[in-house]
């Protein structure tokens, strides 16, 4: 099989099943990690963030100097993000008491004006396309867009509006569908794209949250500690096997 000079110089993976399994569980491990780290740890939020953030520097600088796409550098990037973005979210709500309506909205602006801006820049926000330096900065700023407007929204529903977890996940789940139904029935590929990717957040949270808070609160009582290890295992995992593949002679 031959490979297209875009698919070698891309910066990002194929999206592919896989991509999307990978991206569920990383927004999971965003909203648990945080929480084991600062709350079963004990480190607080302010060593927390402090923590997080110089590690997702460190990742997006490695990031961006790499000329291809390097699977295990991607996506520890991409869950420092989630866990960095779940704490901003976080921050302005419980510390700044920023209502979530407003975070929600301010996120979503936010990405909106990335998007803006990267469109007049680039001429596209096409993920298949990120071959440039440019693109991929307007790309991480967008990611981490969506992950704290993510965070908000699915905040916003589960506990503000009073949706619950199991019903965050059905809802959430069964907006990706429609977008899936959607993009099938001609909807814009790049906007469905990113339509999908602001809605794995949420989803992926209020799963995290059904999995590992207490059955008082509506959870299964499984722990963050215990939920994190697990699906930080199952990425170890599928982000092995795509370094294996990326590493083998085309």
């Amino acid at each position: 099989m031959t490979t297209t000079c875009r698919e070698v110089f891309n910066k990002v993976p194929q999206i592919t099943l896989g991509f999307w399994v990978i991206k569920i569980l990383s927004t999971t491990v965003g909203e648990t990690v945080a929480d084991t780290l600062a709350v079963n740890i004990g480190f607080g939020t302010a060593i927390t963030g402090l923590a997080m953030g110089a590690l997702l520097v460190s990742a997006l600088f490695g990031q961006m100097r790499r000329r291809k796409y390097v699977p295990w550098l991607y996506w520890s990037t991409v869950v420092l993000v989630s866990i960095v973005g779940t704490q901003i979210t976080d921050a302005l709500t419980d510390r700044l008491g920023v209502s979530l309506y407003v975070s929600t909205a301010a996120f979503a602006a936010a990405l909106a004006g990335v998007f803006v801006v990267w469109r007049r820049r680039e001429g596209t926000l096409d993920v298949t396309a990120i071959d440039s330096t440019s693109r991929e900065a307007f790309y991480w700023a967008a990611i981490l867009c969506t992950f704290a407007l993510g965070t908000a929204a699915g905040d916003l529903a589960t506990e503000a509006v009073g949706m619950g977890f199991r019903w965050g996940v059905f809802v959430f789940a069964s907006a990706i569908v429609l977008d899936i139904v959607a993009w099938k029935a001609g909807l814009n590929p790049v906007a469905a794209f990113w339509f999908a990717y602001v809605l794995t957040r949420p989803l992926g949270a209020s799963l995290g949250d059904l999995l590992s808070q207490s059955k008082t609160y509506g959870g299964l009582g499984l722990g963050a500690l215990a939920t994190s290890a697990a699906f930080i295992a199952v990425i170890v995992g599928l982000v092995a096997q795509a370094q294996r593949r990326a590493t083998q002679p085309v």
